[in-house]
């Protein structure tokens, strides 16, 4: 099941971006997302349940070493450990937030091809029940990465993160060549890694967040009207990879 805001071992916390022009921004992601007739998002980018599921800040000089992409927050279970095997096996550390005793607490690392992302301790105190399902808007509802070598990406993520992965069937007419799902346990998943023919790899390698909406339709128009762009459609599943205003990439799909 498509669920990857599990709470353990590769489930995922929440997201973050810091951006230039952050006023513009928070326009752009507040009309997009606000659809339906009661809408789930707020100014802030919290939803009204109270839960942290995105969290848009202003580039300020303390965050300028930090990409400009959405980080997805990851659960591990040992920081320290995630952060070494990362620099390992191709990646880097970007941040690590340590204690006055200098233990890790958190920190932010990149794979082999510049996708950010967070590694947190597992959060062991769920929220309140929430009355909508994951898939509601306001959630992060899946995740995927675009890379050059899925094979080699997938492995960084089972030993970094802690997912175990799946190969899955591609279509060569989206240009596929490799598809694995990333598992966080025997029942949950939290992502894709995609491969593309060479010719055909017009995404960057960053995480998108895929973000539902009530209506993708309307959402894709407020894209283009404030200053976004639509990169790639995917009809046949109900969901668009979007560039907004200072050229991050996401996706939305229909709830």
């Amino acid at each position: 099941m498509r669920n990857p805001t599990v709470h353990g071992v590769g489930g995922v916390l929440s997201a973050d971006i810091a951006v230039p022009e952050h006023a513009r921004e928070l326009d752009f992601y507040s009309s997009v997302l606000t659809t339906g007739d009661a809408p789930l998002w707020r100014k802030d980018l919290m939803n009204n349940l109270g839960e942290p599921i995105i969290g848009l800040g202003d580039r300020k000089p303390e965050f300028e070493m930090l990409p400009l992409q959405w980080m997805p927050h990851f659960q591990v279970a040992d920081v320290a450990c995630s952060a070494e095997t990362a620099i390992k096996m191709g990646g880097k550390e970007l941040v690590h937030g340590k204690d006055e005793d200098g233990e890790s607490q958190w920190a932010v690392l990149a794979d082999r091809d510049g996708a950010a992302f967070g590694v947190i301790p597992v959060v062991t105190t769920q929220p309140a029940a929430s009355k909508r399902n994951v898939t509601a808007e306001g959630r992060i509802s899946w995740l995927s990465l675009v890379t050059p070598d899925a094979a080699v990406c997938q492995e960084f993520y089972q030993n970094v993160i802690g997912w175990s992965a799946e190969s899955l069937p591609t279509d060569s007419s989206d240009g596929l060549v490799a598809k694995f799902e990333m598992h966080i346990d025997e029942e949950n998943s939290a992502a894709e890694i995609w491969q593309f023919e060479s010719e055909k790899h017009e995404l960057p390698s960053v995480w998108l967040l895929h973000l539902p909406v009530n209506d993708l339709a309307e959402s894709l128009r407020r894209v283009g009207d404030g200053g976004g762009e639509v990169m790639k459609k995917f009809d046949g599943e109900g969901y668009a990879i979007v560039r907004d205003p200072v050229g991050v990439f996401l996706a939305l799909r229909s709830n």
